[in-house]
């Protein structure tokens, strides 16, 4: 069956729309099929002659500043809401955006609806393990403010992402917190003990973030609160990493050819911590794919967000996390 196209919100993030353009640019010349959505006067000239890259216009936008959920209610020609929409209505395969990931959620949640028993999305990502393997990390700031019930199932969408998609036979579920003893953690965290004891998922207990990084566990659970400001400290910690790794280089004569020895090296290492190397988190638990890329996104990481879409829609990825979580959860969502 072949797959309708990535429906993109050309109006979304810092460098939106340029940046937008050159990513679905870049994916369309690889082969993959993208259906803009955006301000026709503006996106319209940015679109290079070379690609077939149609464009449904959208007269209005949600700003990154703006309510998310107020902005998404009145402004039904926003962007993300026709994309939602343009979804919902079977008119491509997934979404991207790299807009307000609030206004994001939202209108995926307004246009597609959830996953039965799903009380709320969770956005995920996928972070390499110092050990070699991966992490799951959810919820990293679609929720900042979580009741234990939601944590218990973050857990069990997050299980069943790198069980089916990652093809992990048993991951390891631990819940983030700032140590392993009894008494740990502060009182979202106990109290969520008990529900994520009770799903029917390998849950280990609480996790420090070094071990979790270290190959702790497959699956890591937090609120959206700590998981975006934690994911936000380990972009910038790679960011300065690299800059003084540089300034160090600069220093000396024999640093720079100990460098020059080490360019593979170097080039390898950026590859594998760059924002666009991931392109982009999942929104699990609404009713299609739907991946928030960054809000600074160069052109390079919207063509990264846009291969996942692709892909995970290729890989059924809504259709499988929805049946294994609605049979795990039931068609009941107790607030």
């Amino acid at each position: 069956m072949t797959l309708g196209p990535v429906v993109v919100d050309a109006m979304g993030g810092d460098r939106a729309p340029a940046a937008i353009v050159e990513g679905a640019a870049r994916a369309v010349r690889e082969g993959v099929p993208v259906l803009l959505v955006g301000d026709e006067a503006i996106v319209g000239p940015l679109i290079p002659k070379d690609v077939v890259l149609p464009l449904a216009h959208a007269s209005e936008v949600v700003g990154m500043g703006e309510s998310p959920s107020t902005a998404v209610r009145r402004k039904t020609d926003s962007s993300i809401r026709v994309a939602a929409r343009a979804l919902a209505e079977g008119k491509g395969s997934s979404l991207v955006s790299c807009g307000n990931t609030g206004a994001v959620m939202a209108a995926a949640l307004v246009e597609m609806g959830r996953v039965q028993g799903v009380i709320r999305p969770a956005i995920t990502t996928v972070v390499p393990r110092t050990d070699g393997g991966q992490l799951v990390i959810l919820d990293l700031g679609a929720n900042v403010d979580c009741k234990p019930v939601h944590l218990g199932q973050f857990a069990v969408m997050g299980h069943v992402l790198a069980r089916d998609l990652m093809g992990i036979a048993e991951p390891r579920v631990a819940i983030l917190s700032n140590g392993e003893e009894d008494g740990k953690g502060n009182e979202q965290v106990r109290s969520a003990i008990p529900v994520l004891e009770s799903m029917p998922i390998p849950f280990i207990g609480q996790i420090e973030p070094t071990d979790a990084f270290h190959g702790g566990c497959e699956v890591l659970v937090c609120d959206g609160f700590v998981g975006n400001v934690m994911l936000k400290s380990v972009e910038a910690t790679v960011e300065i990493a690299g800059k003084l790794l540089k300034e160090e280089i600069l220093r000396r004569p024999s640093a720079k050819l100990g460098a020059w020895l080490l360019t593979g090296a170097f080039r390898r290492y950026r590859k594998r911590t760059a924002s666009a190397a991931i392109g982009g988190a999942h929104l699990l638990g609404v009713n299609g794919v739907v991946v928030v890329g960054h809000g600074r996104a160069d052109g390079e990481a919207v063509a990264s967000a846009i291969r996942q879409a692709h892909l995970s829609a290729s890989e059924r990825l809504a259709e499988r996390i929805g049946s294994a979580v609605s049979e795990t959860l039931g068609g009941d969502s107790p607030e």
